[in-house]
């Protein structure tokens, strides 16, 4: 009886201080959970307190409601993205984009610059922006830069837009953006199967093999479980990643691991050129590079082999280089363009001598862009990627000779002699090589999460 006195007591008090009650278990609920467990049985359930509905009316401020007024007056925009494909017309590149305006088409078709947006290479970036009924508002296209010496560092911007009724294009050059990336892979099969499984641009593959060419034979050497770590460049045109090889970023620094033995180069550039050394300094470029192209694959290696178009076994006397037409072809070292011209079946030819006793050879090519006598630095483009002479598809084959006697092209770009540091450029170089060495690491960790940006 004493104990139910109590408890009665207690519950006439709670009721007649409730509002204190409250206040006072809500702050005491969040620092003693003991005392909330001791009080809970002696404090009247919900369903036993009396219950009173408020209703109030939430009047919004009248800025608000002239905003969300202003909103739904605004007319609807629509976005989408797309890239332009070989057999394109200006009415299916529209409809792909979601866009349908016979006006626009027309003006597609008869302007001088915007028929650029399907003609050339197809893979131009698209990007239109329709009202609500489909009619075009504004289309940018995104492609290589149309003057070649500018390739590899800008893009073209093709824009089309509706000026007061009006269809009005606007053609211009613009600077190509860089972002850094981290990667990491392991070789299963080959090493484009290993980039492509690691989201990495097929370029970038190239640069590595060229890279370390001097080091592994790609062709020979490459073992399953190899494994390499990357930093390197991603270029963007207007904040959107490029899809054109040719203008593919640069590999900042790799690491590779081939048959147990570890490989390290890092891009730094002096007063006069760039090139790829290992950390301490020694170069990795060599006086003949090892491929005449920046970005292909090799089709046929310097061999026997069985020719394709004579169907008997021959001597393959270079490499061939499988690549679309008008893929740059540079040449491997400095010299002086012996030949450049039309050389039965090699088709469009240009030869290069390096001294008085080394020569190259490049052919089938769609295009020469040097003469004969002048001269030419390693690196830098002679031509292009053809099918012209006695060719099955579009390549590039390759001849270096010494002596005018064929020798394998691979072979002679290992041997040949690295180009040194200068000195005055040491400290310079070290403290770049610092830096990319911590991406490095970083990028290392990164296995089955490649492609990251830094």
């Amino acid at each position: 009886m004493q104990h139910q006195a109590i408890v009665t007591a207690v519950q006439a008090w709670a009721q007649a201080h409730r509002r204190r009650l409250v206040w006072g278990l809500g702050a005491g609920l969040t620092g003693v959970a003991a005392t909330a467990f001791g009080l809970a049985p002696l404090v009247p359930t919900g369903a036993d307190l009396p219950q009173q509905t408020v209703t109030q009316v939430l009047q919004p401020a009248a800025d608000v409601v002239a905003q969300l007024e202003a909103l739904s007056d605004l007319p609807l925009e629509l976005y989408r993205s797309d890239t332009t494909r070989k057999q394109d017309t200006a009415e299916t590149l529209l409809t792909r984009l979601g866009v349908n305006d016979a006006q626009a088409a027309a003006y597609i078709r008869q302007d001088r610059q915007a028929r650029k947006l399907l003609e050339g290479r197809p893979q131009k970036m698209v990007r239109a922006k329709a009202d609500a009924a489909g009619r075009l508002i504004e289309l940018v296209a995104r492609y290589p830069a149309e003057q070649r010496n500018l390739a590899d560092t800008h893009f073209t911007r093709l824009t089309l837009k509706r000026v007061d009724g009006a269809w009005v294009t606007d053609l211009e050059t613009a600077e190509l953006q860089s972002r850094v990336q981290l990667g990491s892979g392991t070789i299963r099969s080959s090493l484009f199967a290993a980039t492509d499984e690691a989201q990495m641009p097929d370029a970038i593959a190239s640069q590595m093999a060229e890279i370390f060419s001097g080091d592994i034979d790609f062709h020979r050497e490459l073992k399953r479980g190899d494994a390499f770590s990357v930093v390197y460049e991603t270029l963007m045109a207007d904040g959107e990643p490029i899809n054109w090889n040719q203008a593919a970023g640069r590999v900042l620094a790799a690491e590779f691991v081939n048959n147990g033995r570890v490989h390290q180069a890092v891009w730094f550039k002096d007063a006069q050129r760039g090139s790829y050394y290992d950390f301490g300094g020694k170069s990795k470029r060599r006086a003949f590079l090892a491929s005449p192209m920046e970005f292909s694959r090799v089709t046929s290696g310097f061999a026997m082999r069985f020719h394709p178009i004579h169907q008997r076994l021959m001597a393959h006397t270079g490499v061939d280089y499988g690549a679309p037409v008008g893929t740059p072809a540079r040449t491997v070292a400095d010299g002086t363009v012996e030949f450049a011209g039309w050389q039965g079946g090699y088709g469009n030819t240009v030869v290069v001598r390096h001294g008085a006793d080394k020569t190259t050879l490049y052919a089938h090519l769609s295009r020469i862009d040097v003469r004969r006598g002048e001269r030419v630095q390693q690196g830098q483009r002679i031509g292009a990627v053809g099918a012209t002479g006695t060719a099955t598809g579009p390549h590039l084959h390759y001849e270096f000779r010494v002596n005018g006697r064929h020798v394998d092209p691979l072979k002679a770009a290992r041997n040949a002699a690295p180009v040194p540091l200068s000195e005055q450029s040491r400290g310079a170089f070290m403290a770049q090589a610092e830096l990319l060495r911590t991406k490095l690491d970083v990028a290392a960790t990164l296995v089955g999460d490649s492609g990251r940006g830094d």
